[in-house]
């Protein structure tokens, strides 16, 4: 997988999983706002039935489908970084994406690897016979 494929995938999963967090944000805001809840003190003990409930309901079941969705994709584009970067004779890179995403630092790692990192994909120039022997 090319860095532009990665990047794009990376970036697309990161927007979506903003969008999805927004949803199910926005979702649990206008069900407090409209006491959709059932409260106890602090503790939510039931939902109010009608069509408010069930609409919200179904936008938080979407962002969370949204949000794992972008959880799966940033996984696909972690490992298309890591096949990416293998590709290279310096393993720095790889070693590091590698190390941060197994402890829990991956993200970190992507951003990293989409403002700075190689491309093991491009096509390497090698010299020329010319070149080699001097004649150019």
């Amino acid at each position: 997988m090319s860095k532009p494929t990665v990047t794009k995938l990376f970036l697309g999963s990161l927007i979506a999983g903003v969008a999805g967090g927004i949803m199910v944000f926005a979702a649990v805001l206008i069900a407090f706002a409209n006491n959709v809840f059932v409260m106890n003190g602090p503790d939510v003990v039931g939902i109010q039935g009608g069509t408010m409930a069930w609409t919200l309901i179904g936008l938080t079941i979407v962002g969370a489908l949204v949000i794992t969705g972008a959880m799966i994709g940033g996984l696909v584009s972690w490992i298309g970084a890591l096949l990416n970067t293998a590709q290279l004779e310096d393993k720095l890179w790889f070693v590091l994406l590698l190390v941060l995403g197994i402890v829990s630092l991956g993200l970190v790692a992507m951003i990293a690897y989409v403002i700075a990192g190689p491309d093991g994909t491009v096509e390497r120039r090698l010299p020329s016979q010319a070149q080699v022997y001097g004649r150019t």
